[in-house]
């Protein structure tokens, strides 16, 4: 089977849900209800972006996000960034470093949120030396995209545990 690689000179997008597009080929083709994915959602954030159907099956592949016209990179990274609803941690609070588990007392995007790690060498990565990933106990995950943007507290707060 060979692989579609899609970009600007071959194809354009339309909303179709929350998290799906439909894709017009230039030829004419029109393939309806794919899920845009990242092959690698924690280091390639806008990088190898598959295309599924319904049956999960790939239809296409975006190697750059930066490769589409403007709507069409906008509209992609939308339903990217509803599929991979990930709060974004803005200001830390507190900080309850306990026998077994660390407490982050943490303001997201999506409001106040208790965080608890249990592994913290696991749960919570340093990546690019700027974005921090953290997982709790619970599963759930949380970002800071750039430690730098941080306030003084906040960053003073975290460097111990990075």
């Amino acid at each position: 089977m060979n692989r579609l690689y899609v970009d600007s000179n071959n194809a354009k997008f339309k909303r179709r849900g929350l998290t799906t597009v439909d894709m017009e080929l230039f030829d004419g083709t029109v393939i309806e209800n794919l899920e845009p994915r990242r092959l690698f959602p924690i280091s390639g954030q806008t990088r190898y972006i598959t295309l599924l159907d319904s049956d999960l099956n790939e239809k296409g592949l975006i190697r750059n996000i930066d490769d589409l016209i403007k709507e069409d990179k906008k509209l992609i990274l939308e339903c990217l960034a509803e599929y991979y609803l990930i709060p974004r941690i803005n200001k830390i609070n507190n900080i309850d470093d306990q026998r077994s588990k660390i407490i982050f007392d943490v303001e997201t995007d999506r409001g106040h949120r208790i965080i608890e790690i249990t592994h913290l060498v696991h749960q919570v990565k340093l990546l690019h030396d700027t974005r921090v990933l953290f997982r709790d106990a619970n599963d759930n995950r949380f970002e800071i995209p750039d430690i730098n943007a941080l306030d003084k507290h906040s960053r003073t707060s975290l460097d111990f545990y990075l």
